[in-house]
């Protein structure tokens, strides 16, 4: 058995091949570009995939060139150096998760006995359980260590589609630690080719030795943390998990204004176990998304919507700590932009961006082309992406799927497998079964 331990960072399992001057993706059943208007979707566009049928995709070097008919490609750039005959497929972005938590050391599976027996997610913190766990096994895990797993865990990811994928610290609830963290999450982005966007999250959880005294530790964060963060360039953005029990708004609030003046980006874990005022706090200060939202109140989801906040619904969060399901469609018809993350982390240990998307459509009320947009274009907003990925679109980044279905439903319909048969990051191809020529 296959045992997490500590290692050195590897190369992914199938190393992606050189980059070609040229590759062409050609006679997609579905081409879905996802173009559209500069910043996230909402409302009717969340629908709009932008399909083209017997579409076709040509890049150079690392850089989307060409989108459009087969035909109308082909005669454009009728050498490409590889092609990719994407016949009875859909083609797509590369999907962004928007918010995981993949640097950590250790694993909870004991917890799944107690989940069964009913436990609460605040039931499994109080026996000792939950991310105070992972902490202790975090702190004692060297940077090395911490970057060979989570290569490991970004390498599965990618072999499922994703190709951008936030990467939250949090925990390790020290500077030090917390700093560990991030920079293990970028050495495992590259080593896996996943494009890391890395996220500060040291108000995840009251360290033990702050216990009973949690103001305290959130001006440490506020001060110290961020100072160093920021001085290290370890971080594009700082999250807060705002929730009774772990940090009230005013300390949230501290935490993200700070985190604001020096020039990091804002999101907040809002209303995942009870309306505890996330929603608009994060519309207050206008962070770029806030994320769960299962109890998110009316003048909340008002609030996200003025603002333009990004809603990331997390529905495997929900089936694994068996929580209710985000109204994904609530959120849909008041205007809020909505993406979607796996929540990747030790309570909820899902890879894969198809999951999320199949339980969207089947508890979240999203459509299978809004929960698509939600995967892709709206994520790459949720961090900070939009410009350069997401969408097949001349001048991006050249992440593209093959995936082996006819139609894009399937994604939201099958439940479990993986449809990824070719993936392309940045013009090179990293996961293929047998589909170039």
């Amino acid at each position: 058995m296959k045992r997490e331990g500590a290692h050195k960072v590897r190369e992914p399992r199938r190393p992606p091949t050189p980059a070609h001057p040229s590759l062409a993706i050609v006679h997609a059943s579905e081409l879905l570009t996802l173009r559209g208007p500069r910043g996230p979707r909402i409302r009717e566009a969340m629908s709009d995939l932008g399909i083209v049928e017997d579409g076709a995709v040509y890049i150079e070097g690392s850089r989307i060139v060409d989108v459009g008919p087969s035909a109308e490609v082909l005669r454009r750039h009728p050498r490409a150096g590889r092609t990719i005959d994407a016949s009875g497929k859909i083609v797509l972005p590369g999907f962004v998760d928007a918010h995981t938590h993949a640097v950590f050391a250790g694993s909870r599976e004991h917890e799944l006995e107690w989940k069964a027996q009913g436990l609460t997610y605040t039931e499994i913190a109080n026996r000792g359980g939950g991310i105070l766990h992972t902490v202790r096994a975090t702190r004692e895990a060297d940077e090395a260590t911490l970057a060979g797993l989570a290569s490991d865990r970004l390498a599965t990811m990618i072999a499922h589609g994703t190709t951008t994928a936030e990467v939250k610290s949090g925990y390790g609830l020290r500077t030090a630690d917390e700093l560990k963290i991030l920079q293990a999450a970028s050495s495992a982005g590259r080593a896996s080719g996943v494009t890391v966007v890395p996220t500060f999250l040291g108000a995840h959880a009251v360290p033990p030795e702050f216990e009973g005294r949690a103001d305290a530790y959130a001006d440490l964060v506020a001060s110290e943390s961020i100072d160093a963060v920021v001085s290290s360039r370890a971080a594009s953005f700082c999250d807060v998990f705002l929730e009774p029990g772990y940090f009230d708004p005013p300390q949230a609030r501290r935490v993200l204004q700070k985190a604001a003046t020096v020039g990091l980006g804002l999101k907040i874990h809002a209303d995942e176990l009870s309306d505890s005022g996330g929603a608009s706090l994060a519309a207050e200060l206008r962070a770029t998304s806030a994320d769960h939202l299962l109890h998110v109140s009316a003048a909340g989801v008002d609030a996200l919507a003025t603002a333009g906040v990004i809603g990331v619904l997390l529905p495997a969060t929900s089936l694994a700590s068996r929580l209710p399901y985000a109204d994904g469609r609530r959120l849909v018809d008041a205007g809020v932009p909505v993406a979607l993350g796996t929540d990747f982390n030790p309570n909820c240990w899902c890879e894969s961006m198809q999951l999320a998307i199949a339980l969207a459509c089947h508890h979240n009320g999203l459509l299978p082309a809004q929960a698509i947009t939600a995967a892709t274009i709206n994520s790459a907003y949720a961090v900070g992406r939009g410009d350069t990925t997401g969408s097949l679109e001349a001048g991006k980044a050249a992440d593209v799927l093959v995936c082996d279905a006819p139609a894009h439903q399937h994604l939201g319909y099958r439940l479990g497998g993986n449809l990824v048969g070719t993936v392309v990051r940045g013009g090179r191809i990293i996961e293929t079964r047998a589909l170039t020529k």
